[in-house]
This record gives C-alpha cells, structure tokens and sequence, in this order.
C-alpha cells in the first residue's frame, strides 16, 4: 500500500514527496496538467526558459530553506527589479528614492522623508489597502503607481481589499531598487523544471490525472493522502466557491534580441488591459538572437479555468474557515497543503518551508 498519495507536483507537493521518499515511506503524485511543476513550471522556447504561470523568483533569509533548493539546482545570482510604465514614461518601484527623484528631482534620504510626510494622508487606523497606501505616499504616487494596478489585478476596488496585500511591497527613502531584501534569491540555472524533476527523481508520477474526478478510483489506494488543490474543489463546493483571481497569459516569440531591457514591467493605467509584460530571458541573461515576452491579464475566476490568487477579504476568510472546520472533522487522513489547499498567498519559499514543517511535525508525531 502507498504511504502518502500526492495530488499536485508543484513545490509542496514535490517536496513532502522527496522528504518522505527519504526517510522511507512510499509515495505517489498525480498531476491534473501534462507537465510537473505547477505553477512554478517553465518550457525551453527558443533557447530561453519560459515561466508558464507568471514570472517566479526564488527569495528568502531562511538558510536552512535555501540549502534544500540548492540540492536539487544550482541558482543564478538574479535579483529581481520591477519598473514601472505609465503614460510612456518608464519609473523606477518600488518606490524609492530614484522614483521621487524621477517625479520632482528629490536626491536626499532626507528630502524623501519630507516629501513622502507631505504627501501622506493622516490616517490613524487605515482599514483597507487604498487608505493604507494613502497613509504612507499620498494620493498621487498611489494613482501613479497602485489604483490602477490593483483594480486590475484583483477585479475590485482597493478600498475592499486588505492593506496586507500592498504592505509586502517596501517603500524606501534611499536607492535599493530591488523587488526583494531577502539574503538568498536567484533562478535555477536550466528553470525550474529541472529542479522540480529532480526532486522527483525516483518516484512515481502520474500525468494528466484529475484526482477530483476520478476520487472513487484512488479510495483505498493510500494510506494518507496530501492535497494541494483548491479545498473548495475538494468538498464539491458545498460551503460556496472561494474567490480566486485568474490571469490570461500572452506569450509571443519577437524576432529581435531584446524588448523590453528588463524582465518586469508592469503597466499601471487602467487603459492598457494588460498588468505587467515578462521578458523571459532576463531571468538568466540570456543572450539569444529571438525573445519571448508574456503579457498577463487578469480575469475574474469562474469554475474550469485555472485560480491563482486567492482573495483574502473578509467574506472569503469566513468561508474558507467553515472549510478548514469541515477537513478536520471529515478528513483527517487528508493533508491539506500550499497555496489553494490553505487559501493563502504564499511566496514560494513558504511554500517549501511549510511542507518541511509538514512533514517535521508528522516525524516527530510518528515518534512520540
């Protein structure tokens, strides 16, 4: 009989599997797509390793995270920018100090202290993500840079979304213009299918297998199954559907060598349908005679096409609670991990980091 059956082959599930492989106990993953990876997958197109699902950059200070990923992949030194478009002009974001010096010639920490405490709202107690922002910058570096951008994104108003949705983004007085402060980042040399392979390395995957509707055949098979889809999916929906955010992906392959001059650019009017166009060969500064580019757009999710964001506001976290109450009570052999499974929006580090805690906390129950 098989110890753990795994649905889902991207980072959670691919690292329980390997871990528990290890220490000896018998796995095996299926995988609704064609390909491993999840969302984390990428496809060799004109020489150049394409991120499917939207730009993924591996960041964290966790020393003992980092040292499992480099088992399996060998990382490039990459750290990610992100610049901004709007109305033809090209800024520097997150915001810092070469932003305000973009807008108003600001070349002072000191200054851009002064400038942003100008500029800010007095708020006392900011209740969602448009009065959280404009508490810190202002209402003119939020339409610049956040109205836009988010409405798009998330398909509603930033005054109905949480503040912790824009609070990951740092705001900074001096010249750091990287996306992340985190000690370790990088991209797996070769994508990241190579290092979801090699996790894989040894145990069995099942391709094109949709464990949702063929639940009746996989009973009986395991002792204890591990579940990284959508926790709404996995219950038929009987609470109501969780909110999700989709994203149409454009990919298109230009007959010249660079586009863009960066991999992110994200586009902020509410004109332009489009978030944020990646140039997928700035990830590992390639150096090939084509480039392909991917534009995403957002859609609002619906049952059959694929969610990636989940929407953690208020009437969706009161949901997904009477979820969480019903798998501890039905399922207790089930696991449920990783970004659907728990409704939350993980990096992918927390991704990995929580199933290696998963999979410490079985050991040491198992122990006990």
């Amino acid at each position: 009989m098989i110890d753990y059956l795994v649905i889902g082959s991207g980072l959670y599930g691919s690292v329980f599997s390997r871990q528990m492989t290890d220490l000896g106990y018998k796995c095996l993953v299926i995988e609704k797509r064609s390909h491993i990876g999840g969302n984390v997958y990428t496809q060799n197109m004109e020489g150049i390793n394409v991120h499917k699902y939207g730009a993924h950059i591996f960041h964290t200070n966790d020393q003992d995270i980092w040292d499992y990923v480099n088992k399996f992949a060998s990382f490039n030194n990459y750290r990610h920018k992100v610049f901004v478009k709007n109305a033809g002009r090209i800024f520097s974001f997150p915001i810092n100090l070469m932003t305000l010096n973009q807008l108003w010639g600001i070349n002072s920490p000191e200054s851009a202290k002064s400038k942003l405490k100008e500029l800010s709202h007095d708020l006392d107690s900011p209740k969602n993500l448009e009065e959280w922002i404009l508490s810190q910058v202002g209402s003119e570096l939020y339409e610049l840079f956040v109205k836009g951008y988010t409405e798009k994104q998330w398909g509603r108003k930033p005054k109905e979304l949480p503040a912790s949705i824009i609070k990951r983004i740092p705001i900074r007085t001096h010249f750091n213009d990287f996306y992340f402060d985190d000690k370790y980042q990088g991209i797996p040399i070769g994508g990241y299918t190579r290092l979801v392979e090699n996790m894989l390395n040894d145990i069995e995957v099942k391709l094109d297998v949709d464990y949702i509707k063929h639940k009746d055949e996989f009973k009986g098979l395991a002792r204890n199954i591990v579940f990284t889809g959508a926790i709404d999916e996995y219950f038929n929906y009987c609470f109501g559907a969780l909110d999700y955010r989709s994203i149409k992906f454009v990919e298109k392959v230009i007959d010249q060598e660079d586009f863009q001059g960066t991999s992110v650019v994200n586009y902020t009017e509410s004109s332009i349908p489009y978030t944020r166009i990646l140039e997928h060969k700035h990830f590992e500064f390639g150096r090939q005679p084509k480039t392909v580019i991917t534009e995403e757009y957002p859609v609002e999710w619906s049952k059959g096409i694929e969610p990636y964001y989940p929407v953690n506001d208020e009437k969706n976290m009161k949901l997904f609670k009477q979820y969480k109450e019903l798998a501890m009570v039905q399922c207790p052999n089930v696991i449920f991990g990783g970004r659907l499974a728990e409704y939350r929006y993980y990096d992918m580090h927390q991704v990995v980091g929580a199933a290696m805690a998963k999979v410490n906390s079985i050991i040491r129950n198992t122990t006990a």
